[in-house]
């Protein structure tokens, strides 16, 4: 049954990449997308986004939205509140009950298929969330299901946010803007806006994600510096501003192992984690290779510059290149016993 439902997922990918893009609606088209899921689930996803954030929608902001007329935005919320998805106030428009547990859906499917996109393909992380917007109408809730379950259930989606339940509960995201946590502090991101887009694109450049242990160094009105253990970042205000944190407890600032290329030939070591940095095609790929967490792993032989070493583990050799290997955590075993250049 997984398997089955990661080659419909596949599928659906490869034909939602080379679909033709719908761009403004012809009118020998509108008819049927008024029908159609996709204009009823995004109509639901902006709804359901405004009242998240404390004001209701209005047919333009619908229109501009869904990128259509405000005619064809209004027939579409008058057919909507026909179905008993939204209601029309006078401070605008809202979800009905049976709406916002559809809406819940949709920001399910979306964010799972993040979630599918970052771990598990090789699209690059600016291109995710468009593309998961396009994805997010085409499976049955029965083959969301199974894509949930062949991902092992995760509770949050790359940047940070709860994915919502099959049963719809989605917890709340606790933290602060970086832009106003006390300086010298540490901290742990813990969410990531992904728009405005070329305002994430700035984020991911700079190699900041969830999960990673930062500290305000600087803050002005003209740029924020935050500290990480491996680089100082500089951002503009508005670009630090979409990145929420939260205290870290004592235990979390503990040393967790060491990195992978730290380690000499003839040492052996025990894989904690695989860094939440990896992802995509080459995190599938240590995962294949069994490194796993609990996975002993023997540092073998250098190459001739350095550069690949040669790894045991699980009774196979494999090379990973620096870079590869300080993706992965570990903790030291103990002695030697194995001479630098042994097979």
């Amino acid at each position: 049954m997984v398997e089955s439902a990661v080659v419909v997922v596949l599928v659906v990918l490869l034909m939602v990449l080379f679909a033709p893009q719908r761009g403004a609606v012809p009118r020998w088209r509108q008819k049927r997308w008024l029908r159609s899921r996709e204009a009823i689930e995004d109509a639901l996803l902006h709804l359901h986004q405004r009242e998240h954030k404390g004001r209701l929608a209005s047919v333009e902001s619908l229109a501009g939205a869904l990128g259509v007329s405000t005619r064809l935005a209004l027939v579409l919320a008058q057919r909507m509140e026909e179905q008993g998805l939204l209601q029309v106030g006078s401070g605008g428009l809202s979800l009905t009950p049976e709406g916002h547990r559809l809406a819940i859906q949709v920001v399910r499917a979306h964010r799972l298929f993040e979630r599918y996109l970052a771990y598990e393909t090789s699209v690059p992380a600016h291109e995710i969330h468009q593309l998961a917007h396009r994805l997010q109408h085409t499976l049955t809730p029965l083959q969301l299901e199974q894509l949930d379950a062949y991902m092992g259930h995760p509770l949050v989606d790359p940047h940070g946010d709860p994915i919502p339940s099959p049963s719809g509960e989605m917890p709340a995201l606790e933290g602060q803007s970086v832009v106003e946590f006390p300086l010298g502090k540490p901290a742990q991101i813990v969410h990531v806006e992904d728009e405005p887009p070329y305002v994430y694109a700035q984020i991911v450049a700079e190699g900041l994600r969830p999960g990673m242990m930062v500290t305000v160094i600087e803050r002005s009105p003209t740029r924020v510096v935050l500290e990480s253990d491996s680089d100082e970042h500089v951002l503009a205000p508005v670009v630090a501003a979409n990145i929420t944190v939260r205290e870290v407890s004592p235990e979390m600032l503990a040393p967790t192992g060491e990195r992978l290329g730290e380690l000499e030939p003839g040492e052996r070591a025990t894989v904690l984690r695989i860094d939440e940095a990896c992802q995509g095609l080459t995190r599938r790929r240590f995962l294949d290779l069994g490194i796993t967490p609990g996975a002993e792993i023997e540092v073998v032989m250098r190459s001739a510059f350095g550069d690949p070493v040669a790894y045991r583990v699980r009774d196979s050799l494999i090379a990973l290149r620096r870079e590869q290997a300080d993706w992965i955590w570990v903790q030291r075993n103990g002695g030697t016993d194995r001479k630098e250049g042994a097979a």
